[in-house]
């Protein structure tokens, strides 16, 4: 087990790609009206954040060292990556609240209300999935040595 905790990082990027992907399936499929198609990409794409939830916490409960953003790079970069790490946080906390509202109101057949939180929930959803990936880029590729 852990020698799977370093690797977790990676997993959790791979993990908020298929959930941008399937968010985006999803959207997809309702606009072309194949709701039972879109019950079940929704509900796989809520299925795959639970894990990534849970893979999140499992790292940083077994993980002591803090991964910073190394001092390097031009400010308006370190600037920029604080910027969307901010923003991704914040938003990040109202996904679980916003996901299972939408998710709630859908299954109970509560259309209206169900499009009007979805309104909300998707375009803040798929900025925490894509900005989670930047993150992780930015971090461990793009400008990886921050101890």
């Amino acid at each position: 087990m852990t020698d799977l905790i370093p690797r977790l990082p990676h997993v959790n990027a791979s993990l908020n790609v298929l959930a941008t992907v399937l968010l985006v399936v999803g959207y997809v499929l309702i606009r072309r009206g194949r709701e039972v198609a879109h019950r079940r990409t929704m509900l796989a794409c809520f299925a795959v954040s639970v894990v990534f939830l849970a893979s999140y916490l499992t790292y940083h409960v077994n993980t002591a060292a803090v991964n910073r953003f190394p001092s390097y790079p031009p400010a308006a970069v370190r600037w920029t990556y604080y910027f969307i790490l901010l923003t991704h946080v914040v938003l990040a906390a109202a996904v679980p609240v916003l996901a299972v509202a939408t998710i709630a109101l859908g299954l109970s057949d509560r259309r209206r209300m169900h499009v009007r939180v979805a309104r909300w929930t998707l375009p803040i959803w798929l900025y925490v999935s894509i900005t989670g990936v930047v993150v992780y880029v930015m971090l461990y590729h793009a400008f990886p040595g921050g101890g």
